[in-house]
């Protein structure tokens, strides 16, 4: 049985690339979320100090990549479908489920407080639209919502041009440095200014990321080897800074220059990963994961709050390595198989409000096949 529609997933021809990429991005930012959640429960992550460099290493371009990738995709969504379908898709796609599942998380952390690590209340809820940093993990999607409905908004309705786009992405940028150096709080507003501009650079390098060209420049030894070897020079130093300072976000603050640096490198490389798994299609469940990121995201901390009292509470696994293995694992794996499952119970709107009409005849299209066969 296709647990997870796998089949239907590989055998899309959407760009495959973009799903591998997600994948590497969204098994990051879980593992960052695991981390959290086992540290804010009480367990001494010190104790295993490759566990703290692994989650700082990769912290600093896991959430350009999303932006970036999004970016790559309006320009043709916008010539396609034109303005209103275009924001109608994002509210469809993006703010409802983040809605949907934000009420649900804070429901459930005020129902088990006792047995949560979370400190949430019923001003929670509206915390979702204003300062969603306070809500945990909803942050990026009240983000990527905003920053493509603006973006597009000034693309179509103002004429902006791309270099238009970019001067606002840089100064946004810069401002939202500013504020983070000071007390001022602005809320969803602060995340808005500092991703904008990676959306812009996925604008930029739309029309060369979609291209055959990209995909031989991506895959060739010849420009991986010099990328890889900056890659492991800006993650060295980021990570080394940030750990000095004793702050995940210090180069991203403090250092706004040298933090564009290690986010373009680093969603570069990985990039470079995805083309080469699409091209010799390795490692296919990462596409699959790719493919239901947002899935993954909307219902990652709920998996993993579940998992962690099952695994140290109930079967006592209390070696920190293993714990953040399988808490890892399930962060990923059931936000999936939910998923599924509520495709095939025709409960689809716990996730989107855009029915996936595709998805669901591939469906029933195998449940047919498999009952003639019997």
């Amino acid at each position: 049985m296709d647990l997870f529609n796998s089949k239907y997933i590989l055998s899309n021809k959407r760009f495959g690339w973009i799903d591998y990429d997600r994948g590497i991005s969204i098994i990051l930012v879980t593992y960052r979320h695991c981390y959290e959640s086992i540290e804010k429960a009480g367990f001494n992550m010190h104790e295993h100090p490759i566990l703290e460099y692994i989650n700082v290493f990769f912290f600093g371009f896991r959430m350009p990549l999303f932006f970036i990738a999004s970016g790559i995709f309006v320009s043709g969504s916008l010539r396609k479908r034109g303005l209103a379908p275009y924001q109608k898709n994002r509210v469809q796609t993006i703010l409802y489920p983040m809605m949907i599942w934000g009420i649900i998380q804070i429901t459930l952390q005020m129902l088990f407080s006792g047995y949560t690590n979370s400190d949430v209340t019923p001003i929670s809820y509206l915390y979702l639209l204003i300062d969603p940093r306070s809500t945990g993990q909803f942050w990026y999607l009240n983000a990527l919502f905003f920053v493509g409905i603006i973006y597009s908004f000034l693309k179509v309705k103002f004429n902006a041009k791309l270099w238009h786009q970019m001067v606002l992405g840089l100064v946004l940028y810069f401002f939202a440095a500013y504020i983070s150096t000071t007390t001022h709080d602005i809320g969803f507003l602060k995340d808005i200014c500092k991703y904008y501009l990676f959306f812009c650079i996925g604008d930029m390098v739309s029309e060369y990321m979609l291209s055959e060209k990209a995909a031989r420049q991506f895959t060739s030894w010849k420009f991986v080897l010099p990328l890889f070897i900056g890659f492991m020079a800006t993650q060295y130093f980021f990570t080394k800074i940030n750990l000095a300072e004793g702050d995940n976000y210090y180069v991203e603050n403090r250092m706004p220059f040298f933090f564009i640096i290690v986010a373009l490198v680093g969603c570069a490389i990985s990039m470079c990963a995805s083309f080469s798994l699409k091209k010799y299609e390795g490692l296919k469940f990462l596409r699959v994961v790719g493919y239901n990121s947002v899935h993954i995201y909307c219902m990652q901390i709920i998996s993993m709050s579940v998992a962690r009292q099952f695994f140290f509470k109930i079967l006592h696994i209390n070696y920190l390595p293993l714990l953040v293995i399988l808490v890892l694992s399930c962060g990923v794996v059931i936000p999936m198989l939910v998923y599924n499952i509520c495709l095939r119970l025709n409960m689809w709107w716990m996730f989107t409000l855009k029915k996936p009409e595709e998805e669901i005849q591939y469906l029933q299209d195998q449940r047919m096949a498999t009952s003639k066969a019997v």
